[in-house]
């Protein structure tokens, strides 16, 4: 989840919607239903364009041909490994270091770089 990406707790997240942590957990959990402004609200406060929402859902938004499920991120990102990864992937300043630090993890990894 890019809330956790960000390092953000439910309640910062609430904070800065003006809802309680409880109402963040169902949307979260996808109990209540999200309007439009308020989706447009929570990309403006999660630093993510609207489509990210919608990656990989039937008609939504595709990144390239091999996009992994939302399911599979959220469990990679809710995993220590996977949070500590992407902390400190997020620390190096350069965009250079960064690509050539992915081209190393794909490598390890035995996938194909691009």
């Amino acid at each position: 989840m890019r809330r956790m990406m960000l390092g953000m707790s439910q309640e910062k997240l609430g904070e800065a919607f003006g809802l309680t942590f409880q109402q963040v957990q169902k949307y979260e959990k996808g109990v209540n239903r999200m309007g439009s402004s308020r989706l447009q609200h929570a990309a403006h406060i999660l630093q993510v364009s609207v489509p990210f929402f919608f990656e990989g859902a039937p008609g939504g938004h595709k990144e390239g041909g091999n996009t992994l499920s939302p399911a599979y991120i959220d469990d990679f990102v809710s995993s220590e490994d996977g949070l500590r990864l992407i902390k400190a992937f997020m620390r190096i300043p350069r965009p250079a270091v960064r690509h050539r630090s992915s081209i190393s993890c794909r490598r390890s990894a035995g996938a194909m770089c691009e």
